[in-house]
């Protein structure tokens, strides 16, 4: 939950110091919690899982919501042609309410008396 108010993120070599002394040195999560002054022990129980499940991967990445990635020429041109549909579909019933709002375009025409 990247951003909470209070949260702190600890650097790669933190999280890698937290994981080689619990392993190679065989420290308890509160000893590594004192040493390194961290703020929770279970801080240190997800860098172990994490390091178990991915390997050193789990610590390089990127902190955040992920940048969006660009739409590609052919999903972007089926986008825009969709829309263009969309839009003359609109264009046309909008047109169709407002000539008959105004009595417009009406193909009955009434014939005047000329004598």
């Amino acid at each position: 939950m990247a951003g909470k108010k209070g949260m702190k993120h600890y650097p790669k070599e933190v999280k890698l110091e937290a994981v080689r002394m619990f392993f190679e040195e065989g420290m308890t999560r509160a000893e590594i919690t004192a040493a390194l002054q961290l703020r929770s022990k279970g801080r240190v129980k997800i860098w172990v899982r994490q390091y178990r499940r991915e390997g050193i991967e789990a610590f390089n990445k990127p902190i955040g919501r992920p940048l969006k990635q660009p739409e590609s020429e052919q999903s972007e041109l089926e986008r825009l042609r969709m829309e263009n549909a969309l839009l003359k579909k609109y264009h046309t019933e909008l047109r169709k309410e407002m000539l008959a709002k105004r009595n417009i375009g009406l193909s009955i025409t009434t014939e005047k008396n000329t004598k």
